[in-house]
């Protein structure tokens, strides 16, 4: 059984737990950070170790982090490697994450570390399979009926569930209207990517926009 890594942080992380529990049949280990750190930790491992921090969580061979921060992110990643990860997956974006040390601590110890913004970007490759083939950039397959959706289905969904709120909530909505209310429902789920004019919510609303879009031209 393939086994799934989740550290929390907050309300980061506990939808993607709950999503994987209901559309996949994964087994999902957990550890949790305390909502509120220092802006700066010089000693992160100690920090780490001062919380107890579960390091259980690194037996899965695919982990996704909620760490949202650059030192612990870090921290959290040697100890991933140490322990033989394969796929560390780290939502939030380069501003939570310190790239530079992530790609040294990837290219020593072989275990592939992605960074994204929003986990709705994510793509299947190598390492991060079977996780990647079901949660990531969403993928669907769409029936119309008298010029309405019918039925949508989710073959590929992000991670903190907003695909299959969507699938569900776009029944019934005018063909020509759905794409763009794909995208709001999206947003409205509510998605927790970051706001702003260039923010990742945006992306999320245009990635399932145009997941409608392509599932509609491909309609059987």
């Amino acid at each position: 059984m393939t086994v799934i890594g989740v550290i929390t942080r907050g309300k980061y992380g506990h939808r993607l737990v709950e999503t994987v529990k209901e559309h996949s049949d994964f087994s999902v280990v957990t550890a949790d950070l305390p909502e509120f750190v220092p802006i700066f930790i010089e000693e992160p491992d100690e920090f780490l170790e001062s919380l107890n921090f579960d390091g259980r969580v690194f037996s899965a061979d695919i982990v996704v982090s909620y760490s949202l921060h650059p030192d612990l992110t870090s921290a959290i990643a040697k100890l991933a490697a140490k322990a033989g990860v394969r796929s560390l997956i780290i939502p939030g974006g380069p501003s939570r994450a310190s790239v530079t040390e992530l790609k040294k601590i990837s290219e020593a110890s072989g275990m592939d570390v992605e960074v994204d913004e929003t986990c709705c970007t994510l793509e299947p490759n190598s390492f991060n399979r079977p996780f990647a083939e079901i949660f990531g950039s969403p993928v669907l397959k769409v029936k119309t009926e008298n010029g309405k959706i019918a039925k949508v289905e989710v073959i590929k969904g992000a991670p903190c569930g907003s695909t299959w709120y969507m699938a569900k909530e776009i029944v019934g909505v005018p063909v020509e209207d759905a794409p763009p209310k794909a995208g709001l429902l999206v947003q409205h789920y509510p998605c927790r990517a970051a706001r702003g004019d260039m923010g990742g919510i945006h992306e999320s609303g245009e990635l399932h926009k145009q997941a409608l879009i392509k599932a509609l031209e491909n309609e059987e």
